[in-house]
C-alpha cells in the first residue's frame, strides 16, 4: 500500500507507539521462506523432468497470483493441464479469460522448462474437445507430452524465469521505455505489441486506468473478490502462499490495530478502503509507457497465445532491466466496467474482431521482491 509511515503514525495516535515497540518495527513480520522458496528452483534431489519443469512453470503470472493450476501426472511422460475451478474470479473474470491466459503463461514457462532439460513439449489444446464458451469445461485445457530429445532448441529466457517480477512500484520519473529496448521486446514474441510512449497518450491511459480501478474498487463484489486473496501477515501468507501479499511492520501493527483487515478494505472511508483507493491511483499515475497485446479473435486459443507472449515479454525485460507490471482492469467483463473499457478500446483503436488481452505497465524501477507461490505437490495429482 503506498501509505506512508508518518500518516500512519497520525492516524493510531502519534510517535509514542512506535517508541514503545522498538525493534520490532524494523525485523517483524519478514516474508516467510519457504512462501518465497520456489523462486531458488527445484528442490535438490528432484530429477523426474516433468516435475523439474513444472517447478518453473508454477513461478509464471497469474490474475491475483490464484495459481488456479492442476498438472496431473498419471499418464507416463504426460501432464495434463486442468483449471482449479476453486480458484476462480468469477466476479472480475465473469468469462474466466485472463485465468485462461495465466494457463497460456504456464505452458510457456513449462515448455522453456522442459527444453532446458532436453524435452520437447508436444502440446494439445482441449483435448477432449472445446469448452462451451464463456466457461470453463470439465475436461482439460492441455495435454504436454514430454519427448526426449538432445537437439531441442534451448530458449535463451530461461535464465531470467527464476529473476522474473511483476514490479508494482512507482516507475522511474519521466522515464519512458527507450526505442531499442522496445524493438527488443516486440522481437521475443508473435504477437504484435503496441507501446505508449507520447505524453499526452500516456496522460489518456493514466486517468483511463485510474477511472477503471475506481470502478473495481467501487463494485463491492468485484472488490470483495480482491479483499478474499488479500494475505496480510506473515502468518497468512505462510498459510495460503497465493494471493496478495502484504508484510513488515507497517501491515503488522496496521493490523493489529485493526485499521487494515480485509474486511475493513470493503469499508468505504476506512483507513484500509482509502488505501486500496490511493494503490490503484499510484500504479496508473506513477508510469511514462504503457502496452498492450492483442489477438485477432477471442478464442480460449487466442487468450492461451496471449498467456505464452505476455510472460515471454515479461521475461524479456527482465532481461533488459525493463520493469513491467498488469494493469489490466480496464479489460474485465463485467457490467460496472463497460463505460472505462469502451473509453479505453476507442482511444486505442481496436481493429475490429479484434481483442486486448493485456494491458500493462512499462518503464524502470528499482528490484522488487518475489510473490508467494504454493509448494509443487499442492498443484500435482498423481
Amino acid at each position: 500500500m503506498s501509505l506512508s509511515r508518518r500518516a500512519f503514525v497520525r492516524i493510531i495516535g502519534g510517535t509514542a507507539v512506535f517508541a514503545a515497540v522498538g525493534v520490532g518495527l524494523t525485523r517483524c513480520d519478514r516474508m516467510p521462506a519457504e512462501a518465497v522458496a520456489a523462486w531458488n528452483g527445484p528442490p535438490a534431489g528432484e530429477t523426474e523432468p516433468r516435475r523439474r519443469a513444472l517447478s518453473y512453470a508454477l513461478l509464471a503470472p497469474n490474475p491475483h497470483n490464484t495459481q488456479a493450476w492442476i498438472a496431473d501426472l498419471r499418464e507416463a511422460g504426460v501432464v495434463t493441464l486442468s483449471i482449479d475451478k476453486t480458484r476462480l474470479l468469477a466476479a472480475t473474470d465473469p468469462w474466466f479469460r485472463q485465468i485462461v491466459v495465466g494457463c497460456g503463461a504456464f505452458l510457456e514457462v513449462l515448455r522453456i522448462a522442459a527444453a532446458e532439460a532436453g524435452y520437447r513439449t508436444e502440446m494439445t489444446l482441449f483435448p477432449e474437445g472445446p469448452w462451451p464458451a464463456k466457461e470453463i469445461g470439465a475436461t482439460p485445457l492441455a495435454r504436454i507430452a514430454f519427448v526426449a530429445d538432445a537437439g531441442v532448441a534451448k530458449d535463451p529466457l530461461f535464465v531470467q524465469v527464476l529473476k522474473r517480477r511483476s514490479v508494482k512500484i512507482a516507475y522511474e520519473d519521466g522515464r519512458p521505455i527507450e526505442d531499442a529496448h522496445r524493438a527488443a521486446l516486440a522481437g521475443a514474441i508473435e504477437l504484435p505489441l503496441q507501446v505508449a510512449t507520447a505524453a499526452d497518450e500516456v496522460a489518456t491511459l493514466r486517468a483511463i486506468a485510474k477511472e477503471a480501478w475506481l470502478a473495481e474498487v467501487a463494485t463491492p463484489r468485484a472488490n470483495k473478490e480482491s479483499a478474499d486473496y488479500f494475505r496480510i501477515g506473515a502468518d497468512e501468507i505462510a498459510s495460503h502462499r497465493d494471493g496478495l501479499s502484504f508484510h513488515g511492520p507497517f501491515f503488522w501493527w496496521a493490523k493489529r490495530f485493526g485499521l487494515f483487515t480485509a474486511e475493513k478494505t470493503l469499508e468505504p472511508g476506512s483507513f484500509a478502503y482509502q488505501g486500496a483507493i490511493d494503490t490503484g491511483v499510484a500504479w496508473a499515475e506513477q508510469v511514462w509507457s504503457f502496452g498492450w497485446l492483442t489477438t485477432p479473435g477471442g478464442t480460449r486459443a487466442d487468450e492461451i497465445a496471449a498467456g505464452r507472449d505476455y510472460v515471454r515479454l515479461n521475461l524479456k525485460a527482465t532481461e533488459l532491466g525493463v520493469a513491467m507490471a498488469p494493469l489490466s482492469q480496464v479489460l474485465q467483463e463485467y457490467p460496472e466496467m463497460a463505460g472505462p473499457q469502451k473509453r479505453f478500446l476507442d482511444f486505442i483503436k481496436t481493429p475490429p474482431g479484434s481483442i486486448v488481452q493485456m494491458f500493462f505497465r512499462l518503464g524502470y524501477a528499482d528490484d522488487v521482491p518475489p510473490t508467494p507461490r504454493r509448494a509443487l505437490d499442492d498443484l500435482i495429482r498423481a
